[in-house]
């Protein structure tokens, strides 16, 4: 039986860098999809702890909010740092990944027409916050934070990933983070979760914009 169950939308969005991190473990997980109808209903969204999706299942443990499963299925599977200083950095990491994937998602949803050229004049500066933070860490040459995976890795990854199909060119001027991308997308089995029609047949976003 699979070991985790997401409940979301048919959509990559919130759940990609959880997908990610379950498949590079080596982790079971299904998914229980969430159509328009449903949610409409209103009772799952009545059950849900703050009214949001996703919602993820951990045995007889239910969660919601991204953020805290991220974190819960980093403290399940040791990816959260070697000692308290690291995860407090990782913190650091995944707050700033969360505050550009809020600006990611109001332009998607809310201004994608009118705002998309003037949302990636700003990239240079989202990323040149990532890129430094990459430069201090081994020289690039690793993970953000440390010298093994964390959770906030799969966040900053599915998140770039996502701005790769908004602007194919937009890491050009960031040989690390470039590199950083690749490096983590190719390690084996998140290739292998990558190429799978699940993952490419998913679209990136509920109202099909990328």
């Amino acid at each position: 039986m699979p070991e985790y169950t997401i409940i979301y939308f048919n959509v990559r969005g919130r759940c990609e860098a959880m997908r990610m991190l379950m498949a590079d473990q080596g982790s079971e997980w299904k998914e229980e999809i969430v159509t328009s109808d449903i949610w409409q209903k209103g009772d799952l969204k009545r059950d849900a702890v703050f009214g949001q999706l996703p919602g993820f299942k951990d045995g007889d443990l239910t969660i919601y909010q991204s953020n805290a499963i991220l974190r819960h299925l980093a403290r399940n599977h040791c990816l959260y740092g070697k000692n308290p200083r690291e995860a407090t950095l990782i913190d650091m990491v995944n707050d700033g990944v969360e505050d550009l994937r809020l600006k990611y998602i109001r332009m998607i949803y809310q201004n994608y027409e009118n705002g998309k050229a003037d949302y990636i004049k700003t990239l240079p500066t989202e990323f040149g916050y990532f890129e430094h933070l990459l430069a201090s860490n081994n020289e690039g040459k690793g993970f953000i934070v440390g010298d093994q995976i964390s959770f906030a890795d799969y966040n900053l990854v599915d998140i770039l990933r996502n701005h790769i199909v908004l602007a194919p060119d937009c890491l050009s001027g960031f040989p690390l983070l470039d590199a950083y991308v690749k490096r983590v997308s190719s390690r084996p089995k998140i290739e292998v979760f990558l190429n799978s029609d699940a993952h490419k047949n998913r679209p990136i976003n509920g109202n099909g914009k990328q």
